[in-house]
């Protein structure tokens, strides 16, 4: 599913081409209608995301919480105003490179057709928003967002104060092995499969270190690389999480997605560092990657 860079980018996108716009919203599936209703007609008054959680907040008070789950995207596209990518989300190959269409219409005259199961779509005078295969998608209250927050651990792309103390405290506090507690919403929010087994290699920490056995030394830096090479993430689209060195095109063009990653989805292949095949296998039902050298002790 989208880690955390995605959500914040959608949300950085509604701001940028909905906000304070009054917006037309329905369900053309028909499974949102009641929710749709509530929305319509009303502006946009803020997006932000937490996590791989999404709110937009309209100006009577409510929220559209979405979350994408595995197979949620959200489809854009609109006059020559319109700016950003044509799709985030689902589907995806490898990391979670967005659509840019290339070959859109010069001419703006209104939002397509929906085609497929459209669940929501948002539209305004220069663009619109379709949204298909979300996990979640309701319309809450404030303090329906506070409740979800509650259960949310600290988000690395909004790094608010404290909010690093809250994951050291969390890591330090539980036996569970590390690669478990990356993925754990409750402990770090927006960490996914490819982003935890990146942070554990850069890390050089083995994937079944208990929580309880890291530092705090060890696992401040952990906070700290997630909310740098997120925040790369969110900037470019992308995730890469090897340095320049390792790009063939040079420092001053963004990898090929073959030279992106130290572990992700390279099981069998050399490790960049020291030459050991990538080892796979699975936890708590997801494929984790890991060098077995590398990643030894911890």
């Amino acid at each position: 599913m989208p880690e955390g860079h995605s959500v914040h980018r959608l949300a950085r996108q509604f701001r940028d081409i909905f906000l304070g716009k009054q917006l037309s919203v329905s369900s053309p599936q028909g499974r949102f209608s009641a929710g749709a209703r509530l929305l319509d007609g009303h502006r946009l008054s803020a997006s932000h995301a937490h996590g791989k959680h999404l709110f937009l907040e309209f100006s009577n008070g409510l929220f559209l919480h979405v979350h994408l789950g595995l197979y949620g995207a959200w489809n854009f596209g609109g006059d020559d105003s319109f700016r950003g990518a044509s799709s985030i989300g689902a589907p995806r190959t490898v990391g979670e490179q967005e659509v840019f269409d290339d070959d859109a219409p010069v001419i703006y005259a209104g939002p397509p057709e929906p085609v497929g199961a459209v669940r929501v779509r948002l539209v305004d005078s220069h663009g619109w928003a379709d949204l298909r295969g979300a996990t979640t998608c309701a319309v809450i209250t404030g303090e329906d967002l506070a409740a979800v927050l509650k259960r949310l651990g600290p988000d690395p792309l909004r790094n608010l104060p404290g909010d690093k103390e809250t994951f050291i405290r969390g890591v330090l506090a539980r036996r569970t092995p590390i690669a478990a507690l990356l993925m754990d919403q409750k402990v770090i929010a927006g960490v996914g499969n490819v982003y935890r087994a990146e942070l554990l290699f850069r890390g050089r920490l083995n994937p079944w270190l208990p929580g309880t056995s890291l530092t705090p030394a060890a696992a401040a830096d952990l906070w700290d690389d997630a909310v740098s090479v997120m925040s790369d993430g969110a900037r470019d689209g992308r995730i890469i999480t090897t340095p320049s060195a390792y790009w063939s095109a040079g420092p001053s063009l963004l990898p090929d997605q073959e030279e992106a990653h130290f572990t992700y989805r390279r099981q069998g292949l050399e490790c960049r560092v020291c030459g050991t095949p990538i080892a796979m296998t699975e936890l708590s039902a997801r494929k984790l990657y890991w060098c077995p050298v590398c990643q030894q002790t911890g």
